[in-house]
């Protein structure tokens, strides 16, 4: 196998990876003109049987439980008074109708460089990028407040106090019958979870019955500020006891089902780049997942409890946790099991977690993103310099008898099988191994890829300055000097390299720099960062090699 059809091989690949992505990116986001008011509606109270599609939109599959179904509403996004919590993390705002979270800021991450004061919004209630998480209960035999109850609140406003480390926000909602539903979220200080606890009080004379659910709600719009050439994942994911982290994309939640009926723990979350939620029971709680879809444009993903039973005068009280927040690789693994896989490197994740510990090792050293990425890109290229070493020194060799190798083409132009018997003798008398430039660059292409992963996934790299002009390795270089030094690189790489002797490979090979620069140029910096040390890299490695050789051969 020839070295430059090799190299034109993996560099044709990574042009392919990144049309595939950038159209992957643009087909998923579908702007909705679904008008505001369109969305409210009246629920309906769940029946003893399923309902019929024309008179229900329900938010989750049918629960069978003693010949019964139970389905949970649709979200009527209503609106009444808002509550507003301010804590050292977040600003929150829960709407009174349906006791919804509406709305949350994350101060500590600013929406872009220029608007250092302006939060990330990473819920929403309005269109067309809609993110909200919804609590309720279900009556089986008895009303219950759903999302289309109206709590009332003991204020409207709260704060975190100094020298407190939590505030807790009460909504009540009582019914005729008797029956009375409390919802408390409790906001903790430096901490992106969110205790949610609904209790449930009985005084209506009989026995009442239900379930309480909680579920995410969004629309496909993404994350803002990402480049269209950059698409991770972005849509749901439930983790449970059968399967650990099992991806549902939105194209699926119409359809999506459960393996088994209910599962003890888990969690349920929605992924975008950066950021996410997830509603997380207590692990010893089983809960039935499931996932819809509502008016083509909003999708749902969430859980419900098993049905609970009160006596007359009793109460029951179920607590789940909310996170909603960045994908902190440090803290995840604490929160809840398998929820660190939210950090989706997909199937190089066991090369891409030890080398983002090296990131971060070096971050925590030098203190800047920059020069951790430069250092990590030493040392990769430290543990391959041998295997470069080889391919380098293959190079060298077979541009050292370009020439004769010229000559035989020429020569038996016409004979291509006398023309490759001539090389093979060549390259057995040069003692040439034409394979020996391209495994060790087969071998380190996984390496590269995880790193690649690493770079992108990392919401530590998000508005992470590096020196001069680059204030955000996670965006684009706002003067294109990484990619120009990328594309130059390229070429000066190209040069190195033994001359390709087909005319269209030439011109091929002549054009990929000014490709790479192009797409590069609207690639997070961090990324090309990485690609721009790693070309000069090896741009002295192989002129040192070739030198070397070429001196031996004249001598």
């Amino acid at each position: 196998m020839d070295n430059q059809r090799l190299f034109l091989f993996v560099a044709l690949s990574l042009v392919l990876m990144f049309l595939w992505q950038a159209w992957e990116g643009n087909k998923h986001k579908e702007l909705t003109t679904v008008s505001a008011p369109a969305m409210t509606g009246s629920v309906p109270k769940p029946p003893d049987s399923t309902p019929s599609a024309s008179n229900v939109a329900p938010s989750a599959a049918p629960i069978a439980s003693n010949n019964q179904s139970i389905a949970v509403p649709a979200a009527a996004l209503k609106s009444a008074q808002r509550i507003r919590i301010a804590s050292d993390l977040f600003v929150a705002e829960i709407d009174t109708a349906g006791g919804d979270l509406r709305r949350l800021d994350l101060t500590q991450y600013p929406v872009a460089t220029d608007k250092p004061n302006e939060p990330f919004q990473l819920f929403n209630d309005t269109l067309p990028n809609l993110f909200i998480a919804q609590t309720g209960v279900v009556g089986s035999n008895s009303p219950a407040p759903d999302s289309d109850a109206l709590f009332s609140a003991e204020k409207t406003e709260y704060r975190l106090a100094d020298g407190t480390d939590s505030i807790e926000a009460r909504l009540s909602w009582t019914h005729a019958d008797g029956i009375a539903v409390v919802k408390t979220y409790t906001f903790h200080r430096n901490s992106y979870l969110v205790d949610v606890k609904v209790e449930v009080s009985n005084n209506s004379g009989k026995e009442w019955k239900g379930r309480v659910y909680r579920q995410l709600q969004r629309t496909k719009v993404g994350e803002v500020g990402q480049s269209s050439f950059v698409n991770t994942y972005m849509g749901g994911v439930v983790s449970s006891e059968r399967n650990k982290y099992d991806k549902i994309k939105f194209e699926s939640m119409g359809e999506w089902k459960p393996q088994d009926s209910f599962y003890k723990g888990g969690w349920a979350a929605m992924l975008q780049h950066y950021f996410f939620s997830a509603w997380i029971p207590s692990q010893d709680q089983s809960n039935h997942y499931y996932t819809n879809v509502l008016d083509q444009t909003r999708y749902i993903i969430g859980m419900m409890t098993e049905e609970l039973v009160i006596p007359v005068g009793g109460n029951t009280a179920q607590t789940a946790r909310l996170y909603a927040g960045p994908k902190d690789q440090h803290h995840l693994n604490d929160v809840a099991p398998n929820l660190e896989l939210v950090v989706d490197y997909g199937v190089l994740t066991i090369i891409a977690q030890p080398v983002f510990w090296l990131l971060d090792f070096f971050y925590r050293m030098l203190g800047n993103w920059g020069w951790a990425i430069v250092c990590v890109t030493l040392v990769i290229k430290a543990v391959f310099y041998k295997l470069s070493q080889t391919s380098y020194k293959s190079m060298a060799h077979m541009r050292r008898v370009q020439p004769k190798m010229q000559a035989l083409r020429e020569r038996y132009a016409d004979d291509r099988q006398r023309m490759s018997q001539g090389l093979m003798d060549l390259y057995k008398k040069e003692k040439i191994n034409p394979l020996g430039g391209c495994l060790p660059m087969v071998v380190q292409i996984p390496v590269f890829i995880a790193l690649y992963w690493v770079l992108l996934e990392s919401v530590e790299l998000r508005q992470a300055d590096f020196i001069f002009w680059i204030h955000d390795l996670a965006s684009k270089d706002p003067f294109y000097v990484l990619p120009v030094l990328m594309g130059a690189s390229m070429f000066i790489q190209q040069r190195l390299n033994p001359p390709v002797p087909d005319p269209i490979q030439q011109k091929v090979m002549m054009a990929l720099p000014f490709v790479f620069l192009f797409f590069f140029a609207f690639f997070p910096s961090g990324l090309v960062l990485y690609w721009v040390v790693n070309n000069v890299l090896s741009i002295a490695q192989q002129w040192y090699i070739t030198r070397s050789i070429e001196r031996a051969a004249s001598a």
